[in-house]
C-alpha cells in the first residue's frame, strides 16, 4: 500500500488537529521515504532498540506514540544519528501520533479505561471518567497492578471508590486533577506523579501506574484496527521500560543481613584486627540501632 494512503488512514484514527499545541509540527510522518509499505511495526518509543527490532521484521514503516526527535535539533548526538542511520538503510519510514492519539476515539485513554474494567465511560478533555464497584484504595491500586502487569504506586486512602478518572502517560497535571475534583472523582490513575502533586490533592487517591504501562495498550490495540483497515500485515514490538517497585519495613531479628551488609561488617573487622575483637564487635552491634530490610517486588 502507498505510504500518503497510509498516512491519510492513521489521520482518520486519531485526527492531527486534536493534539496539543506543543504537539504541532512534532506528529504525523517523521520520515517519509519511497516506495510501497508491506509491513508495519508499532510500538510506544522510537528509539534504537524499537528500531532495531523493526528491522530485523523487514517493516517499511514504524508507526509510535512518541516521536523519535520530540525538541528542535541544532547538534545531531550519537544516539539520534545511530536511530535514524537504521531507519534509513532499512527503509523505514517513521510517523508519531501524540496527544491526538490520547484524545482520539478508541485511543491511549479509551482503550486504557477499558484495559481497567470502568463502566459509563465518558470522556473529558484529554482523559477518561468511568465507574467502578466499591472498592478502598488498596483494593483499587491492586487491580491497577493486576491489569496493566505492572507496579504502582498510590497515595491517599478511601474506603469507598466509585468514580475514577484516567489519563495515560504524565497526566498529573493541575488542570485535570482540578477537573477530577469538579467531577466529584474518587482516584485519578495516571503515571510521574511528583511530590507537590501528591500534597495538594490529599482528598483523592492518587494511583502511579507508569507511563509505559499507562500508554503501551493503546499502541497494541491499533495493530488489529490498521491490519483491518490497511489488510497488511502490522507487528507490536514492545519494550518494557523495566521498573521495579521496592518496598522496607522492620526487619525480621532472626532474618540474615544481607551479601552487601556482611561484607562491609568483614571490611570493617578486618581494618581493626589490630585491636581487640571482641570489645569491637560488641560495640558495633549496640551501635547499629533497629535495622530495616528490604524486600523487592516485581
Amino acid at each position: 500500500m502507498e505510504l500518503k494512503k497510509i498516512v491519510k488512514i492513521l489521520e482518520e484514527i486519531a485526527p492531527p488537529e486534536l493534539a496539543d499545541d506543543f504537539d504541532k509540527g512534532r506528529i504525523g510522518l517523521i520520515l517519509g521515504l519511497e516506495g510501497d509499505v508491506k509491513k508495519i511495526a508499532v510500538a510506544l518509543d522510537a528509539n534504537s532498540y524499537i528500531l532495531k527490532k523493526a528491522a530485523e521484521m523487514k517493516a517499511d514503516m514504524l508507526i509510535t506514540h512518541h516521536t523519535l526527535i520530540f525538541h528542535p535539533v541544532n547538534i545531531i548526538s550519537k544516539y539520534l544519528a545511530d536511530s535514524l542511520r537504521i531507519a534509513l538503510e532499512n527503509g523505514i519510514s517513521l510517523y508519531s501520533m501524540h496527544t491526538n492519539y490520547d484524545r482520539a476515539e478508541g485511543g491511549i485513554n479509551d482503550v486504557l479505561a477499558a484495559r481497567l474494567r470502568l463502566k459509563n465511560i465518558r470522556s473529558t478533555e484529554i482523559g477518561r471518567m468511568g465507574e467502578i464497584e466499591p472498592c478502598s484504595s488498596a483494593e483499587l491500586a491492586t487491580h491497577v497492578s493486576d491489569c496493566l502487569q505492572t507496579p504502582v504506586m498510590y497515595a491517599g486512602e478511601k474506603e469507598e471508590i466509585r468514580k475514577v478518572m484516567v489519563i495515560g502517560g504524565s497526566g498529573f497535571r493541575n488542570e485535570y486533577l482540578e477537573l477530577a475534583r469538579e467531577n466529584t472523582v474518587d482516584a485519578f490513575i495516571s503515571s510521574e506523579l511528583k511530590h507537590d502533586i501528591l500534597r495538594a490533592y490529599e482528598d483523592l487517591c492518587l494511583i502511579d501506574a507508569s507511563h509505559y504501562a499507562t500508554e503501551n495498550p493503546g499502541m497494541e490495540a491499533l495493530c488489529p484496527r490498521l491490519r483491518n483497515l490497511t489488510g497488511i500485515e502490522v507487528e507490536f514490538i514492545d519494550q518494557p521500560s523495566g521498573l521495579r517497585a521496592v518496598n522496607y519495613g522492620p526487619k525480621n531479628e532472626e532474618k540474615e543481613p544481607c551479601n552487601q551488609e556482611e561484607t562491609e561488617k568483614d571490611s570493617f573487622e578486618l581494618m581493626l584486627e589490630e585491636q581487640s575483637r571482641n570489645q569491637i564487635r560488641s560495640d558495633y552491634r549496640r551501635s547499629l540501632g533497629n535495622e530495616y530490610g528490604r524486600r523487592y517486588i516485581e
